[in-house]
């Protein structure tokens, strides 16, 4: 189970200061959503969380210690744009996460690892509703079971921290709700934390255990960049009481 501790974190990329004196505690088994305006740093905190870019002051530690700083197998991570190999088989290209993972020398499985490795790959696909579409090519697949697909190659490798950049924001109402149902589920019968970043306050209340706005509080019309986004609002969520006149309420604070 997997607790994070976030302390004065600041990040400036080229002079200009994109996240300021952020601090927040996450206890296991969270389900954070991430909103506010766009440019407000959420994808770069996200980056941060997975290793792809590192704090400018502060520090980011996991279960008492600091964040490794590359990405591991610890941290899974879903971008809006679907991170699959169009070249791979849907069976493949959840396997291939294995493959790195156990086979770093010549990054493939053989013989009797590989027959687990594609048993275990059915069983994820099983999970997000692919196991009949193992054989296809993602060519062949909606904007959703791509999604799907991305899903199952993060959770493969049992991350202790899943971060999802908004990657609903593409798909139809029906679909997004599918997937939804699918996230809940899935984070229920796990350890996993989860932070997701999302434009949709909507959505962080439906999915989320807490919200988290960041949003600039600090301007200078002389020198824009000075001062960057902070933790604005940080809400405990109830997701059976939730009402929309309560995201309404809180879309008109942070607008």
């Amino acid at each position: 189970m997997t607790r994070l501790s976030i302390r004065n974190l600041w990040h400036e990329y080229e002079g200009k200061i994109v996240l300021e004196q952020i601090s927040f505690d996450v206890p296991p088994r969270s389900f954070c959503a991430i909103a506010g305006p766009s440019g407000c740093g959420k994808s770069t905190f996200l980056r941060i969380l997975l290793a792809q870019e590192q704090p400018t002051r502060g520090k980011v530690e996991m279960d008492g210690k600091p964040l490794a700083g590359e990405p591991g197998p610890d941290r899974g991570v879903v971008f809006q744009r679907y991170s699959v190999f169009p070249h791979l088989s849907v069976l493949d290209n959840v396997v291939l996460g294995l493959e790195f993972q156990k086979a770093r020398l010549f990054g493939r499985l053989f013989g009797a690892a590989r027959r687990r490795a594609e048993e275990e790959a059915t069983t994820y696909l099983d999970a997000v509703g692919l196991g009949d579409a193992r054989h296809l090519y993602p060519h062949a697949l909606s904007g959703g079971m791509r999604q799907r697909l991305s899903i199952a190659q993060a959770l493969i490798r049992k991350p202790k921290l899943l971060l999802l950049d908004e990657p609903f924001g593409a798909l139809d109402p029906g679909t997004k709700s599918a997937i939804h149902d699918l996230v809940l589920k899935l984070w229920e019968e796990t350890q996993m934390t989860i932070f997701l970043v999302t434009h949709d306050l909507a959505e962080g209340f439906k999915l989320g255990t807490r919200l988290l706005i960041f949003d600039k509080v600090r301007h200078d019309p002389q020198a824009p960049d000075r001062f960057g986004a902070t933790l604005t609002y940080d809400i405990a969520l109830d997701r059976r009481r939730v009402s929309m006149s309560e995201v309404r309420e809180l879309e008109r604070r942070v607008a």
